[in-house]
């Protein structure tokens, strides 16, 4: 089933003034959140409107396994012309917006992709199997950072993506070098500009990957995070402990308001158990955290639901990644055009202005409600899942 991005913020009331402050000083991030939550719908297996590739793409193994899935699903490929992505402009950026989430493409990636990057603080390396996600999040990462339209491209050229790997081993900075995360090898981020459980019932991309990991008889480490709990095709594969799969959580009001087309709380986390029973090393990605009105009590049902699902694993390997919420002043430029009524809070105003080691301007929290934040939640993570190792905090 194909989502409706027009109809994503259906529950979410149109205009509403700026973000207001509680009598403590704490901002109250998203409008309205402090009553009973609509009733979240289980994600389903996304299904593109329209699938295209691009003649490069028939060159590949990769693509012509991606083909073959999609045939399988009676999924009808049209085969471009040129390598260039055309047609996907609409009338409006709504248009636009609705267009590009409905479509997959199936492409080669560029030679800049293949050209690792540092990932800091999440891996050593990041290397891309997509990029683009069919989720309808109103805080999305990928707002600001992916230009053009917001179409969904997978690659084709998977097998020398991965052969590619082996001449960065050893040469990272953040877990090959540190000692306090030495233990994981050098680490190799797959989820930074898109969701693997959204779309590897599509490509088979990332079982791929799992799979090569555990192959792979080097201090290594596959990394990647996921807010669906499509997790059964991972189920007996030969990981080998070589794949950290990190469920992206957040308190109900968050999950249910703003993070359209997802899975559940309930499913993600027990997705994270099957996971965790499968053998797989497993995390918490936190983000983003959001000073919504309780924020205590919200997050810390989060943090007992977590202990509750997890209760009897034996050997559990557990992290957890902090991240706040912030935004740039282009991506909430695109947030608005994508998302018109949301109530996400990205007032400026009430933010602190943050640039970034290229200049780039960023609002995050202000300092004291930054501090009140990562002191309860360190304190409560300690507390209440005292075998989680926090891996950073931003």
């Amino acid at each position: 089933m194909t989502l409706n991005p027009v109809d994503v913020t259906v529950p979410l009331a149109p205009g509403g003034p700026a973000a207001p402050h509680s009598a403590s000083g704490e901002m109250v991030a998203l409008h309205d959140l402090d009553g009973v939550a609509p009733p979240a719908q289980a994600a389903r297996r996304w299904i593109p409107k329209r699938v295209v590739a691009t003649p490069a793409a028939y060159d590949h193994a990769h693509g012509q396994r991606i083909m073959a899935l999609l045939a399988a699903r009676g999924i009808e490929v049209e085969r471009l012309r040129g390598n260039r992505l055309t047609g996907l402009r609409g009338e409006s950026d709504r248009a636009t917006y609705a267009r590009a989430k409905s479509t997959m493409a199936i492409v080669v990636s560029p030679p800049s992709r293949r050209k690792l990057q540092p990932i800091a603080p999440s891996a050593d390396w990041r290397f891309d199997l997509a990029e683009g996600c069919p989720a309808h999040c109103q805080y999305c990462y990928l707002a600001g950072s992916l230009s053009g339209p917001p179409v969904t491209r997978v690659y084709a050229d998977l097998d020398d993506i991965l052969a590619g790997l082996g001449d960065y081993v050893g040469r990272g900075t953040i877990t090959s070098r540190r000692e306090h995360r030495r233990d994981e090898g050098t680490t190799f981020e797959a989820s930074c500009y898109t969701d693997p459980l959204a779309l590897d019932h599509l490509t088979g991309s990332w079982r791929r990957a799992v799979e090569h990991f555990g192959a792979w008889d080097a201090p290594v480490q596959l990394r990647w995070t996921t807010k669906f709990d499509d997790v059964g095709p991972f189920v007996g594969l030969a990981h080998h402990g070589r794949t950290r799969v990190r469920l992206s959580v957040n308190c109900r009001p968050v999950t249910t308001r703003v993070e359209g087309g997802t899975s559940r709380l309930e499913d993600r986390l027990a997705a994270l158990r099957r996971l965790a029973l499968d053998g797989y090393p497993v995390g918490l990605t936190i983000a983003p955290i959001i000073a919504v009105p309780d924020w205590r009590a919200h997050y810390g049902e989060l943090l007992d639901d977590v202990a509750g699902v997890l209760r009897g694993v034996p050997d559990i390997d557990l992290t957890a990644e902090l991240i706040t919420h912030r935004f740039t002043p282009g991506s909430k430029e695109v947030l608005l055009g994508w998302y018109p009524r949301t109530k996400l809070e990205m007032d400026e105003e009430s933010r602190s202005r943050k640039h970034g080691k290229f200049g780039a301007v960023k609002y995050v929290y202000p300092p004291e409600t930054m501090a009140g934040l990562r002191t309860w939640f360190h304190e409560q993570i300690a507390a209440r899942l005292p075998a989680c190792r926090i891996l950073y905090w931003t």
